[in-house]
């Protein structure tokens, strides 16, 4: 009998969290107005990119992507993209820790008329996750991620998660 339990808890468990994937996480938050770009897809056009952070400050300063420009997400301004004077058809690659908040700010940018913006899928988790590197404010490559909550952090499988600075 105990066999038999441990057995359909395991069965239980195991599908439960199956259902619980990246993909499911993000179709539930995001509308997919803007078009997603991979991890491998965006590493091979990476150098050819406008590279954007839509996390908080706290987040960016324990690292990001190399070359990204920190936007931020609450207290986003369009005046931070014009000030950049970025060419409306450059390729912009948005993203955040998941990629949910990257969608938002890549929706105002395509409002405000750029027509290459693509949302980061999996946001840096997923960049992290695929073993690509990521720098803190000096440049030094680290292992640490801002992963924000305890809830999100479960999404970042490699590397140190950091729940503040």
């Amino acid at each position: 009998m105990k066999i038999k339990l441990y057995c359909i808890f395991i069965l239980v468990f195991h599908y439960g969290m199956a259902q619980d994937s990246l993909k499911e996480l993000l179709s539930t938050y995001n509308e997919e107005s803007v078009p997603y770009i991979k991890v491998e897809k965006f590493e091979a056009i990476l150098d050819k990119s406008i590279i954007l952070d839509a996390r908080e400050e706290k987040e960016y300063q324990v690292s990001h992507i190399k070359n990204a420009v920190h936007v931020g997400y609450d207290y986003f301004k369009m005046k931070t993209i014009k000030k950049l004077n970025i060419p409306k058809d450059s390729c912009i690659v948005v993203y955040c820790s998941l990629g949910i908040r990257s969608e938002d700010i890549s929706e105002k940018l395509k409002k405000a008329g750029y027509t290459n913006v693509h949302n980061l899928y999996g946001g840096i988790f997923e960049w992290k996750n695929n073993k690509y590197p990521v720098i803190d404010t000096t440049g030094t490559t680290t292992e640490k991620v801002h992963v924000f909550s305890k809830e999100w952090g479960k999404w970042l499988h490699h590397g140190k998660k950091i729940y503040s600075n």
